[in-house]
């Protein structure tokens, strides 16, 4: 029996290495869009989009940037998913050429509800947990389901007593 609370298992992410993963998925999505290779626009699921989505956006040229509000945490608690924000209806359709970004899939049930808005739409992500992954086309990184990341735009830096020595 696992007796840790979410946030004990921790995976810390720097703004270094949110800033690699999200060229590397770059990287992995370059070239895939269907039209000739290319992305109509990207959509960035907000809040934890935003920031991999801009990189993404920068590495591939893409011009075209809307987001998409899907509410599924109270703090650290999960509750039903629900649009508080929709995209441009004109720009998506039935998402096809779009490049749907969040920076985690958890349960999967956010990208769950916006698959069922825009089939069509690519859905990627920086990180992937197990029971997630299905509604992902692309990830980076798998982490396991019981592990908590803490995104740099949670955390703040702060002074840390040394274990020894302390003045």
């Amino acid at each position: 029996m696992n007796d840790r609370l979410p946030h004990e298992k921790g995976f810390h992410v720097s703004w270094d290495q949110i800033h690699r993963d999200s060229r590397a998925l770059a990287w992995r999505l370059d070239g895939r869009g269907p039209e000739d290779g290319a992305w109509r626009a990207i959509v960035a699921i907000t809040r934890g989009g935003l920031v991999p989505a801009m990189i993404v956006s920068r590495e591939l040229d893409v011009r075209v940037i809307d987001t998409i509000s899907v509410k599924s945490y109270a703090h650290q608690n999960r509750s039903e998913a629900k649009v508080t924000k929709s995209p441009q209806a004109e720009l998506m359709g039935d998402g096809e050429g779009i490049l749907v970004i969040d920076d985690l899939v958890d349960t999967g049930k956010t990208l769950e509800l916006v698959r069922k808005l825009y089939p069509k739409a690519h859905f990627a992500t920086v990180y992937a947990k197990p029971s997630g992954r299905p509604m992902v086309d692309t990830y980076i990184t798998e982490v396991s389901q019981d592990t908590w990341i803490f995104f740099p735009w949670d955390m703040a830096l702060q002074y840390v007593q040394p274990f020894r020595g302390a003045d």
